[in-house]
């Protein structure tokens, strides 16, 4: 399993790993699925800003993904970013998450970064565990802050210092 940055060949099976979640999933509060120009768009943005868009891949097989992006606008904000980690079904529990991770931070933190921040919703109690099995510290619950398949959910966030 290697992680490595995505490229343009990447996004059809980036597609494919995140939109059945979108669709499927309440790992995520958005409804709208990726499309092809907005993955373009958000790894040009990512080259042109200096972030990361990664890719785990295993056999030829983009198998999870994974960004960093400004945690809210704003000059006093310029030191924490939030992130998106996504993996295919197939490979959780096998430390592509966690791979996928490590090269995140340490982009990030190379990049200035100093608080790393995962907003997960309160479903998601693997994504959670596997964010405090990384360091990162619930630091609030928001509760019904989130609409999706017809129910209110919360959002939690998790936040390490870098």
């Amino acid at each position: 399993m290697i992680v490595r940055d995505a490229e343009r060949g990447d996004i059809a099976p980036m597609m494919g790993i995140w939109n059945p979640q979108i669709r499927e999933t309440s790992i995520t509060f958005t409804t709208i699925e990726k499309t092809e120009a907005m993955l373009e768009d958000e790894l040009a943005a990512c080259a042109a800003e200096g972030r990361a868009f990664l890719v785990a891949e295993e056999a030829g097989a983009v198998i999870g993904l994974a960004t960093w992006f400004a945690f809210r606008k704003g000059p006093g904000y310029a030191h924490s970013a939030e992130h998106t980690v996504v993996l295919a079904p197939q490979a959780q529990g096998r430390g592509a998450g966690r791979l996928l991770m490590r090269a995140i931070e340490d982009h990030a933190r190379a990049a200035g970064v100093h608080v790393l921040v995962a907003g997960v919703t309160g479903e998601n109690s693997r994504g959670i565990a596997f964010h405090r099995a990384l360091g990162f510290d619930e630091v609030g619950r928001m509760p019904q802050v989130g609409r999706k398949f017809r129910r209110w959910m919360d959002l939690v966030l998790l936040q390490k210092i870098l």
